[in-house]
Formats: C-alpha cells, structure tokens, sequence
C-alpha cells in the first residue's frame, strides 16, 4: 500500500484514538503495511498503539496492564470501529514505550476478523504456531500475491496438500505404519 494512503489512514485512525482514549494515554498511532512488520501478511495493516510506560525495572508490563485495565471497553470499541472502517486492518498492537526508547517494550496483540473467518477458523482446525525465516515468509506471501491462497494459514494449507498428493507420499505414510507395527512388538 501506497504510504500516502498510509499517512491518510494514520490521520483516520488518530482521529478514533482520540475520541475513544484520554489525551494522555496514547503516545503515537501508526499505521503499519505489509513489509513493515513481519507479522503483517499481503494485502493487511496493522495498527500500532504506543503507550507511555512509568520508568523503572518490569514497569512495561505494568503500564500495559494498567492500561488495559483501565481502557479494556475503549479497546474493544476501537477495534469494532476499525473493523467496520478499514477492513485491510488485521490486528491491533498496543505497545509499551520508555521516553527514552530504551527498555525492551511489552506488546499485546489484537487480532480482527469477520465473524465468518473466526467461525471458519474455530471448525475442525487445529491451530500450529510455526517460527519461520524470511524465505519462508516470502515464499507464503508469494502464494498470496499471485492468488493461491488468502492468507499465510491457507499458504501453508495449500502447500500441504500438494504434498499429500504425491504418489511419495503414499508410500510414506505405509513405512510409517510399518515402523509403528514394529515398534508395537518391542
């Protein structure tokens, strides 16, 4: 996405955050596209809430508490509002921020989607967290830009199950039952 559209957004978005939140309890919004953070998946946005955190040892996680606590219905109706507004918008990072820059900072991570995606999402798949390198990611999102699949989840779907229809499979899976046949008679 085009940074002008970008900026544009950026301005939509604080304008949101500032009629939901005190004027105090966020630092900076930033609109974030696909190649600014990794997490972000062609055609998405991210939006970054950066907070204030108090000064001192463990204090990141403290701020973020208290600012969920404090925030937590604020939280949800800005998401709802986004989710609404600017559906490219995926997830929401609530990130904690030292005046200084110094600390490594607490995150909190907000995820939108349509009821449909979530009720799709929750049938008979079984969530797998995988840490991927940047070939990887580039690879998924390859299969993404040229329409294969919708997102990183259906890539890795996609890419199984050109997998299960080699005939090397097949046989595979059989040495593999034969090695648990063997192991059963140990």
């Amino acid at each position: 996405m085009e940074r002008a559209v970008l900026d544009r957004l950026e301005r939509q978005v604080n304008e949101q955050v500032k009629t939901r939140f005190p004027a105090d309890a966020v630092r900076q919004v930033i609109v974030l596209g696909y190649g600014d953070d990794p997490v972000i998946e062609p055609g998405e946005l991210m939006v970054r809430v950066v907070i204030e955190a108090a000064d001192g040892p463990g204090d990141d996680e403290q701020s973020l508490e208290a600012f969920t606590g404090a925030h937590r219905a604020a939280m949800r109706e800005f998401r709802q509002q986004l989710e609404e507004q600017i559906p490219e918008v995926r997830r929401i990072e609530f990130v904690t921020q030292h005046a200084g820059g110094q600390a490594k900072p607490s995150r909190m991570m907000m995820r939108i989607g349509s009821p449909a995606e979530r009720d799709r999402a929750a049938g008979e798949l079984t969530p797998v967290m995988a840490r991927l390198g940047p070939v990887d990611l580039e690879t998924l999102d390859a299969l993404i830009a040229a329409g294969i699949a919708a997102n990183r989840a259906d890539a890795v779907r996609w890419a199984l199950a050109r997998i299960r229809e080699r005939p090397a499979f097949a046989q595979l899976r059989e040495r593999v039952r034969e090695i648990e046949e063997l192991k059963a008679q140990f």
